[in-house]
């Protein structure tokens, strides 16, 4: 008796751990941002404005205090806030910290960064992924963690089905769920605010 009840407490603790670490997946910019917001973060946005032409592997930047690291066999190009490969294979984006809420513009461009049809696969480093054609500018993956912090992003685009020409995995916006975190006036606000509180109880 004993043993089938802990056999049933570990089964129904890794069923709670495997749950709390969920990643929710979005296409939906709007709802992405609101669920961000829920959540106590607001969002950050990387626009890639400040980056053009070539850069080797690794391109680095920051936004709301992320900082990120791109890297791609054959380096990376930007363009007039595109961001993009240098030959068409994959990038990969590291996030230090790990983020818990993350999500691009991601597209497909040919080699004079026109939008052409693509099918792209963005993948995390827990696995998760999520795939769809995409068609411009507009076209929105997000994640959300509950869990574990997200380290990576690999995003890669190939042309449609019996399609030889080579394509492009671009960005035009990254976003970024931050915590804001108080003003050092504002933290001790709030700590003097509690101080007296629990005087006057």
């Amino acid at each position: 008796m004993k043993s089938s009840i802990f056999g049933a407490a570990i089964l129904c603790g890794a069923i709670s751990s495997s749950v709390s670490a969920a990643i929710t997946t979005y296409s939906n910019f709007i709802y992405w941002g609101e669920d961000v917001v829920a959540a106590g973060e607001s969002v950050a946005t990387e626009t890639f404005n400040s980056y053009n032409g070539f850069y080797s592997s690794p391109l680095t930047g920051s936004a709301g205090g992320i900082n990120w690291s791109a890297t791609a066999t054959g380096g990376l190009y930007c363009q007039t806030g595109y961001f993009s490969t240098n030959n068409p294979v994959a990038a990969t984006f590291t996030f230090a910290p790990g983020v818990m809420s993350v999500g691009a513009n991601i597209f497909g461009t040919d080699t004079s960064f026109n939008i052409v049809p693509a099918k792209i696969t963005v993948t995390l480093a827990d696995g998760s992924s999520y795939i769809a054609r995409t068609t411009g500018v507009e076209d929105f993956v997000g994640f959300i963690s509950n869990g574990a912090a997200i380290s990576s992003l690999t995003m890669n685009a190939v042309g449609p089905a019996g399609s030889t020409d080579p394509v492009y995995v671009t960005a035009n916006n990254m976003y970024f769920g931050v915590t804001a975190i108080p003003a050092p006036g504002a933290a001790a606000l709030l700590g003097l605010a509690a101080l007296v509180s629990r005087r006057r109880r």
